[in-house]
């Protein structure tokens, strides 16, 4: 009986083995923890505007889209292979974003959503920028998107009342 033990022990322990030293634990820990704090920030403020999609879903687009790049980064996965994940990812976030998109009104000519739409797509970049290793430039990109979500609608506005056209909502 010791041996279907050993057996058990030996196979458990190899279906963990993907991670082989602590730097390779460390920087899938960093790359995911960054991507669920960026997805976080940009979840926040969506959810301070009371929109749907909120810390939550933003925080699981960002984890989502850094583990669809960084497990085939891990097995050695070849550029060219690379870029048909991202492809991949890509759609398929733009599927997700299409339906927080609808249509309203009596001739459906009222569209809400697409800024959530969106910033879903961006978090995704985000995610997908910090599961390939690129911390900086999804911090930056993280930035600019705040300061277009939260800075962007009141610049409209101000430069609205200065030309004196009404500020429609953004």
């Amino acid at each position: 009986m010791a041996s279907a033990w050993d057996t058990i022990t030996d196979t458990v322990a190899a279906e963990f083995s993907d991670v082989t030293d602590l730097a390779q634990l460390t920087r899938i820990g960093v790359r995911l923890t960054l991507a669920a704090l960026l997805g976080f920030v940009l979840g926040f403020e969506r959810e301070q505007q009371g929109k749907a999609a909120g810390v939550r879903t933003h925080m699981l687009v960002a984890i989502g889209s850094a583990m669809f790049v960084l497990v085939p980064q891990q097995t050695g996965i070849v550029p060219a292979d690379m870029s048909r994940v991202i492809q991949g990812l890509i759609a398929g976030v733009g599927f997700l974003c299409a339906g927080t998109i609808l249509k309203q009104g009596k001739d459906e000519q009222q569209v809400q959503g697409l800024t959530t739409a969106a910033g879903l797509w961006m978090t995704a970049a985000i995610g997908m920028a910090c599961g390939l290793g690129r911390e900086s430039t999804a911090a930056l990109s993280t930035l600019l998107a705040l300061a277009v979500l939260a800075l962007v609608p009141r610049l409209v506005s101000l430069i609205e009342r200065a030309l004196g056209q009404p500020a429609d909502k953004r």
